[in-house]
């Protein structure tokens, strides 16, 4: 079991709390969050990207000269794609590029992640994550306070309407919940900020 400093939003460290090896203490195996990652960044592609192939093109209806006798290459369609204005030969059309990856893979490279955070010592354990008005600046002020980075994954366990809507516009800060906590998140962001009922109820979902 690990010790970690609590801080509260003022950056004074108020106690300490001791969090599991399991969760936060492992060897990180760089193979399972790069495919995590991957697999992260594949899930939020649209793939609407489309072209038009000669049959979608408008026009090119007649043959635009006789097959034989004229001198040219023969031609069925002013719309094949060698012509200008004709439709693309093997373009991109709508396609899913979802897919998934083991779920023992997925749970090893969040843990990996977070393991990771915590040993660089980019891992910040609050007391609590509300607010009592929607006050941007309150939220600014904690993050100065409590040494955040340019980059910050806020973490609570459960989501407070007023803390979330102050943060929301703040560059470089995100915030979630510690059930839908991703690798890709936790890997992107400079700092990993978190509270201690959020640390536990990742002890608890994460955990053996």
């Amino acid at each position: 079991m690990a010790q970690f400093d609590v801080l509260d939003a003022s950056g004074k460290k108020v106690s300490t709390v001791e969090l599991s090896d399991a969760v936060f203490g492992i060897t990180p195996n760089e193979q399972a969050v790069h495919a995590a990652v991957v697999n992260f960044l594949a899930n939020q592609r649209q793939g609407t990207q489309s072209t038009k192939t000669r049959s979608e093109v408008s026009g090119g209806g007649r043959k635009p000269w006789r097959q034989k006798g004229t001198g040219h290459a023969r031609q069925g369609s002013t719309r094949s794609p060698q012509w200008t204005h004709g439709g693309v030969a093997l373009g991109p059309k709508p396609r899913d590029y979802s897919y998934r990856i083991n779920k023992k893979v997925r749970r090893l490279a969040v843990l990996s992640a977070l393991s990771a955070k915590a040993a660089a010592g980019d891992m910040i354990v609050l007391d609590k994550l509300a607010a009592d008005e929607y006050k941007t600046k309150a939220v600014v002020s904690m993050l100065t306070a409590v040494g955040a980075g340019k980059k910050n994954l806020i973490v609570s366990d459960v989501a407070d309407k007023k803390f979330v809507k102050s943060a929301a516009n703040i560059p470089g800060v995100k915030t979630t919940v510690a059930t839908s906590v991703n690798t890709y998140d936790v890997v992107n962001a400079d700092k990993f900020i978190v509270s201690v009922d959020a640390a536990k109820k990742l002890e608890e979902v994460l955990g053996e």
